[in-house]
C-alpha cells in the first residue's frame, strides 16, 4: 500500500472544528457562570426538560435534550443522588420509572437560571446584537438537518 498525501485541507478551515471549539468554550462558560451550583450543562438540560414535563421516562428524556440513553442513567443517578430528582415506579409498566423533580431541584433550576443566561448572553456577546438571532436561526437549521446523523437524535 502507499503512502496517501494529505489533502491540504486547513483545519481552522473546517466548521467541524470551530463548532468543537464553541462546545468547549459553551461548557466552560457554563460551568464558570454556575460554579456556585455544581451542576453541568447536561445534568442543567435533564433537570430542565423534567421540571417541565413530569412524568417522562429516561428514555424520552435522553430523546428530549439529544442525550446517549446508553449514559443518561448516571446522569440522573447523580441527580438522584443530590436530592434533585426522583425515579417514580410508572403505574402502568413495572420496568419503567418515571422522573420527577423535587422541591429542592426546581429550587436549584431556580437559583441556576441567572448564571445559564448570563453563560448564554456570554456566548454571543462578540456578535452584533442584531445578528444573535439570526445566528441561533442558522445554528438550529444546522442541527435540525443533521438530527438524524447524531448518536442521540433529539426529539425537541
Amino acid at each position: 500500500m502507499g503512502k496517501r498525501k494529505a489533502t491540504g485541507a486547513r483545519l481552522e478551515e473546517q466548521p467541524g472544528y470551530y463548532i468543537r471549539r464553541l462546545q468547549q468554550i459553551a461548557v466552560a462558560i457554563f460551568l464558570e457562570e454556575t460554579q456556585a451550583h455544581g451542576i453541568t450543562p447536561v445534568q442543567y438540560a435533564a433537570l430542565h426538560a423534567a421540571h417541565r414535563q413530569p412524568g417522562l421516562d429516561q428514555r424520552t428524556l435522553a430523546a428530549t435534550i439529544g442525550f446517549d440513553t446508553s449514559t443518561i442513567g448516571g446522569v440522573i443517578d447523580r441527580l438522584e443522588r443530590r436530592g434533585l430528582i426522583e425515579r417514580l415506579a410508572s403505574p402502568t409498566d413495572r420496568r419503567v420509572r418515571l422522573l420527577q423533580v423535587t422541591s429542592e431541584g426546581a429550587a436549584l433550576l431556580a437559583d441556576v437560571e441567572p448564571g445559564m443566561l448570563s453563560a448564554q448572553q456570554r456566548i454571543l456577546a462578540p456578535l452584533p446584537a442584531a445578528e444573535r438571532n439570526g445566528f441561533l436561526a442558522q445554528l438550529k437549521t444546522i442541527v435540525d438537518a443533521n438530527n438524524d446523523a447524531s448518536r442521540a437524535p433529539s426529539d425537541a
